[in-house]
């Protein structure tokens, strides 16, 4: 496992975007942007049954993440690593957090109704940073 340096952390923690690849049943990549967070070792994500990314990475938990800084693109941190966990307890708080963090609002505003969200941990394996 790599640490997450404190580049990365503080991205990760930031109001930045970041795109989450994962390989499809073919071996294609597929990507999507998603909010991001960290508890300091992991990178985490909040997803939704029944979507692409749920499904590639119970096939294949690996996943690469690029999290650009929001004021400064070539500020980055590129993340290779593995799905540690995929629960369902707490990700409804989880959306909520992360919507208030990038959108201002106390509740995630695009829950479908019988949603099921999922919190996704990844453990860093190599960490790159760029603009340091």
């Amino acid at each position: 496992m790599a640490a997450l340096p404190e580049m990365a952390k503080k991205l990760l923690m930031g109001k930045n975007f970041a795109t989450v690849a994962t390989l499809m049943q073919d071996g294609s990549p597929s990507a999507s942007v998603v909010w991001v967070d960290t508890d300091g070792e992991h990178v985490i994500f909040n997803t939704a049954e029944g979507r692409v990314k749920p499904k590639s990475m119970r096939r294949d938990g690996r996943v690469a993440i690029a999290v650009f800084d929001h004021e400064n693109p070539y500020r980055q941190a590129m993340i290779r690593g593995k799905v540690v966990s995929m629960e369902t307890k707490g990700a409804d708080a989880h959306i909520d957090k992360m919507a208030k963090k990038y959108m201002g609002v106390d509740s995630y505003p695009y829950r479908k109704p019988g949603e099921a969200r999922i919190i996704v941990k990844i453990k860093p394996e190599r960490v790159g940073l760029m603009g340091e």
